[in-house]
């Protein structure tokens, strides 16, 4: 009978064996799937990845790194010396993955446009799901085809009510910046309250009134309950900023679902929940009656369908893009005008030639049609989104073999292959700020640049709104709810300075970008 000792040996060896052999094995698939996919690519015509960042620590050295400068406020800065220092295209490893990033815009092009079916969203549903649940922004294939279909009617309608519903909301953003009385306030906080406020009464035609406050003199009115109304923001950015981590560990997103993140989704939810039901449970004609002082969006789409999750997960996600994405923008036009004072006046002569200003305001002159003939207003608008993307990076996943058009070869000029399950990014932020489409002052902000004849043919290096089949659907909204808010504002106050003294500023990069420090100005 074989002792103690014997028999642990044995295990011992037959264990060591066992690892052995699996090492093994993985090394010839890894030899194997190495040598298909150089195979593939030489099929298909293309050469090597230019650059290639190797982590020897499986790429949680480079996760380590996107995160400490997402935390410092400089990740989108970092992306961007990273282009400017290895070219273009770049193919690392991140989180035990070859990723894929690039600010080509012929790849950009291709991955949004000409080779479309090649790509999907991957892993965001899983990553999303507990806010967002089956949107527009999370879904693929079948069902993002029907959510779109869904959609684009509800943006297919004429703006000016739209601009009309802003002007009650704006009188409230114009109480907190008086009660400043010419001292220093940060701004892009009322700018979210007030993208806040103005998106829950297009959605659900109740505001959730978070710039009524008792420091203006008001208080929430309305059927919801005041405390759910009074936790939606905060929830709202809370759980926003937790999809933006799980986001950027990709595979290992699980890892990051804290109680708070529950909490806050619990939240969301049941404030929207409250008015998916009163939409549901109110008649047709009630329905019309209410929508008499302008459209909303829910009653239009309990039209098309009566299952309260699609309607409360649609509402969401545009909640997501038209909320945030405003206010970030707004802060960012703010902020650089405030530092660039020939620029505010310039604006400021525009607006007043065209609406009057102070007491002498044509707010009724000011609609989707006038907006769009304000030449410099415009041009402000689109540097504040070249400079400041409203999603600076976003990225896809491979669902087969396929090639991007550039980033092989020494020059970078040649196809590179992508295998199948790869992810692949895109910094928009990058390709906005690149020297061969924008200059020598691409890091300048200069809105005369809209001006230039070089500007209207850049195509796919100006994507403040992606493009493609997934091109954003309230384009034309977003643009003319931030051009109202501009213009009633440089109506209003005739005087505006900067207090920011880092530039370039700190960046708070989530689902959406906006200023991680806020936006100091005085206005009178």
């Amino acid at each position: 009978m074989p002792t103690t000792e014997e028999v642990q040996a044995k295990i011992s060896a037959f264990s060591t064996s066992w690892v052995g052999l699996l090492i093994a094995v993985l090394v010839v698939y890894k030899i194997a799937y190495t040598v298909q996919n150089m195979i593939l690519a030489k099929k298909m015509g293309c050469k090597a990845p230019t650059t290639f960042l190797q982590d020897y620590a499986l790429g949680f050295r480079n996760v380590g790194e996107m995160l400490k400068n997402k935390k410092s406020g400089f990740l989108n800065n970092f992306t961007l010396q990273r282009f400017n220092q290895f070219g273009d295209t770049i193919s690392l490893r991140v989180a035990g993955n070859v990723m894929f990033i690039t600010r080509e815009p012929e790849n950009i092009k291709a991955i949004l446009g000409t080779q479309f079916n090649d790509f999907d969203l991957g892993i965001r549903y899983k990553q999303f799901l507990p806010l967002l649940g089956d949107g527009i922004f999370t879904l693929d294939h079948k069902g993002w085809k029907n959510s779109r279909a869904m959609l684009r009617p509800q943006f297919a309608r004429e703006q000016v009510a739209h601009v009309k519903m802003l002007e009650p909301h704006v009188q409230n953003l114009f109480a907190h910046i008086r009660k400043y009385q010419g001292q220093v306030f940060d701004i892009q906080t009322y700018f979210f309250k007030l993208t806040m406020d103005s998106a829950t009464e297009f959605l659900f035609g109740e505001s959730v009134e978070s710039l009524r406050d008792e420091s203006i003199n008001m208080v929430p009115t309305g059927e919801c309950d005041v405390g759910l109304k009074t936790r939606f923001a905060d929830s709202f950015n809370d759980a926003q900023t937790v999809l933006a981590t799980r986001a950027m560990l990709q595979q290992l997103y699980f890892l990051v679902n804290t109680t708070r993140f529950k909490e806050a989704c619990k939240d969301v939810h049941g404030l929207t929940d409250f008015f998916v039901h009163q939409a549901l449970n109110t008649s047709p004609d009630e329905l019309e009656k209410k929508s008499k002082g302008g459209y909303i969006f829910l009653f239009e789409l309990v039209k098309q369908t009566r299952d309260p999750k699609i309607l409360r997960d649609q509402a969401l996600n545009i909640l997501l893009a038209g909320r945030d994405t405003t206010a970030g923008l707004l802060s960012f036009t703010f902020f650089e005008l405030a530092r660039n004072p020939q620029m505010f006046d310039k604006l400021k002569e525009e607006i007043h030639a065209t609406f009057g200003a102070g007491a002498e305001s044509r707010i009724d002159d000011i609609t989707f049609e006038s907006l769009k003939k304000c030449e410099y207003l415009k041009a402000v608008i689109n540097e504040a989104l070249r400079m400041y993307p409203s999603v600076p990076q976003n990225f896809r996943i491979t669902n087969k073999n396929t090639t991007l058009p550039r980033g092989g070869g020494p020059d970078g000029l040649s196809p590179i292959f992508i295998p199948r399950h790869s992810t692949v990014a895109y910094s928009v932020y990058a390709t906005h700020r690149h020297e061969r489409f924008y200059g020598k002052d691409a890091e300048v902000f200069r809105p005369e640049r809209w001006f230039d004849e070089g500007t209207k043919k850049l195509g796919w290096a100006f994507l403040p709104f992606n493009g493609g089949p997934r091109i954003c659907l309230g384009q034309q909204f977003a643009l003319t709810e931030a051009s109202y808010v501009v213009a009633r504002i440089v109506q209003e106050f005739s005087s505006l300075k900067s207090f920011d003294e880092q530039y370039p500023p700190k960046l708070n990069s989530q689902l959406t970008v906006n200023l991680e420090d806020g936006c100091h100005i005085t206005l009178t």
